[in-house]
């Protein structure tokens, strides 16, 4: 899931609006703009860097070469969802344009909700920006189009989530001296489990020796929010090999290993025992930390190690504001069992999530023409460079050549790098239209694995269990 920090724009974000140049075609737009006299579109969307920067950035300029108002609404997570779909099912036209998560866009699909856009530009070619080249967005795109290969959605940010460790303790001699003499290697970036446990171990037991706010990996662990079922099933499990939920769409969408699926396997009990183990020797907050304050946890310099989404990776490497941290953190891939990268290399898995979104153009719009107009504006390569910059979120291949970009890179510990080159190896959520029936049916069982209330072995087979109802009362399971 698309799972942030909620904080706005940040200081790096605004900084870079004096100073932008956008060298595109604007005669296009000005010319465009002359036939939505008076026109304002509306869009709802969830408060991320990369949201408020097309609120506070990208929508001016629109306005301004077109004359077409954009009033972009951000709000939370879940306020976002059930505000868009309320108003596409009732048909009230209230939003020209919805954020469309990677994971969500198979049930949007489904129910018929998104317009068309490749089929839209080819209806209208006056509307097409001279610029404008489906073929310049990365692959990410590929999670948006429909069975025919069209685009449903515009990509507005993607990125991966890294294994996000800080370089000040890893490099310190007094620290490496002290890891070396107690478990015989040199501190590095975990490869296994194992060596993450390890060095989760120490530095909590660090903190606590050196009276320090300092604990070995962040937890994205709450009881009783979603991004905790996200963090263990798009984040962790996939790490031990345990794929798309654990379910298998191929085999009856079984879910319990009886039926050949993977949610109550022997490494899905392995990825959750290690996880909670995590979350037991972590900072405080993280049995109620969601994807905002693993963030905000790793600025604070308050965890040597995690998990952390991408997005947040440039604003807690390089924006003093928000973090402490600056200059002190770098990237590698998460922690793996045997054979999860081999399966990932030749496409039969992945190691972590890619995530991110896209805004779509709702087929209850009231104003289609002046939306698509505006979403081939957000795909302007020109745009893309202080963009990326601004929200660690890159969707055209030439965004990584970008001066800024690559001057930003190198602050990140290669984060765009591996965007760029190991992004293959990671996953977005399966195409699974009942997403979020699912996720629902099975979450008050993982909440009460995460208070105790039930055994974590227990817990993923009664999970398993209601996976597998849920599927059946769903049509999907014969």
């Amino acid at each position: 899931m698309n799972k942030l920090v909620r904080l706005g724009a940040s200081a790096l974000a605004l900084s870079l609006v004096a100073g932008s140049a956008f060298a595109l075609d604007e005669d296009f737009y000005k010319k465009a703009g002359t036939g939505f006299s008076g026109v304002t579109l509306r869009g709802v969307t969830e408060s991320t860097p990369a949201s408020n920067y097309v609120r506070e950035v990208l929508a001016p300029k629109f306005e301004e070469l077109t004359g077409i108002r954009v009033d972009i609404e951000t709000t939370s997570w879940d306020q976002m969802y059930d505000k868009a779909i309320k108003d596409m099912e009732a048909g009230t036209g209230i939003y020209d344009m919805v954020y469309i998560e990677q994971d969500i866009v198979y049930a949007y699909l489904a129910r018929n909700f998104l317009v068309d856009l490749t089929a839209k530009l080819k209806e209208k070619p006056e509307l097409q920006a001279p610029d404008f080249d489906e073929a310049k967005l990365t692959t990410f795109a590929n999670y948006f189009r429909g069975e025919n290969g069209d685009l449903f959605g515009m990509p507005m940010e993607a990125f991966i989530k890294p294994y996000v460790y800080r370089t000040d303790l890893f490099n310190d001699p007094e620290i490496k001296a002290a890891f070396k003499e107690k478990t015989g290697r040199d501190l590095a970036p975990a490869k296994t489990h194992e060596e993450y446990t390890e060095i989760a171990d120490f530095f909590t037991q660090w903190g606590k020796d050196h009276k320090l706010d300092l604990w070995g990996s962040t937890a994205q662990a709450h009881t009783g929010h979603p991004a905790s079922w996200y963090e263990f099933f798009e984040s962790v499990a996939p790490t031990f090999g345990v794929y798309n939920w654990g379910i298998d769409a191929a085999n009856n969408y079984g879910a319990t290993v009886e039926h050949g699926g993977l949610m109550n396997s022997p490494q899905a009990k392995e990825a959750m025992k290690w996880w909670l183990h995590l979350r037991d020797i972590g900072p405080p907050e993280s049995v109620q930390s969601t994807w905002s304050e693993v963030a905000t946890t790793m600025a604070a310099g308050r965890a040597a190690q995690g998990l952390v989404y991408g997005e947040n990776v440039a604003w807690i490497a390089s924006d003093p504001n928000q973090s402490k941290v600056v200059g002190k953190i770098s990237v590698a891939l998460p922690p793996l069992s045997e054979g999860v990268l081999k399966a990932a290399e030749e496409g039969k898995g992945y190691i972590g999530y890619y995530d991110g979104g896209a805004f779509g153009l709702p087929v209850t719009s009231k104003n289609p023409d002046a939306t698509a107009l505006f979403l081939q504006f957000l795909a302007e390569e020109d745009l893309q460079p202080d963009w990326a910059v601004a929200g660690s979120r890159i969707t055209t291949t030439a965004t990584y050549d970008s001066p800024k970009v690559t001057e930003l890179n190198d602050k990140l510990g290669n984060y765009f790098g591996m965007l760029r080159d190991d992004g293959k190896l990671f996953g977005g959520a399966p195409p699974y239209p009942f997403h979020a029936q699912l996720r629902e049916a099975t979450a008050p069982i993982f909440y009460d694995i995460l208070t105790g209330k039930v055994d974590p072995d227990a817990g993923l087979d009664q999970m398993a269990a209601k996976a597998e109802q849920e599927l059946t009362d769903l049509g999907y399971r014969k």
